[in-house]
């Protein structure tokens, strides 16, 4: 498994509108000079998380974006479910397909093991505590 550009660029929008929720919104135009990325891919990822009801927009000349829920409420699993899909190592067995049972010793004992792990940590972890501002000695250090 491998996170895409659509979600460490999501993750980036969701961390940045973080860090400016106390404004009332924010152009993508300045998140996307900030974080280096692209204003036309923003808009992109923007689009898939406003959907998904991570952030609203505000329309108009100085519009922008921001959270739709605060940051401790947004669990980064779930974002990136939403821009990434399942994730998965491996895909679960069809239902009409055989295992042998050298495939499912494989998949008990590595890939639904790491599958557990990682849903562990992402589903654990809420934007707030990616930018800090829950509890300092769970979080990691951030600089933009």
């Amino acid at each position: 498994m491998k996170i895409s550009t659509r979600g460490r660029y999501g993750m980036r929008l969701l961390i940045d509108l973080a860090e400016h929720s106390g404004e009332d919104h924010v152009a993508l135009a300045s998140v996307a000079e900030r974080q280096n990325i692209s204003v036309r891919y923003l808009e992109q990822v923007a689009v898939i998380l406003r959907r998904a009801g991570f952030i609203r927009s505000v329309k108009g000349a100085s519009g922008g974006y921001a959270l739709a829920l605060r940051p401790q409420d947004i669990i980064i699993g779930d974002a990136l479910r939403e821009l990434e899909g399942d994730m998965l190592v491996v895909d679960p067995p069809l239902p009409a397909s055989q295992e042998t049972k050298l495939q499912r010793c494989i998949r008990l004992t590595v890939f639904d093991r790491l599958n557990d792990r990682i849903a562990q940590v992402i589903d654990r972890k809420t934007l707030a505590s990616v930018v800090g501002t829950v509890d300092p000695d769970e979080s990691y250090m951030y600089f933009i």
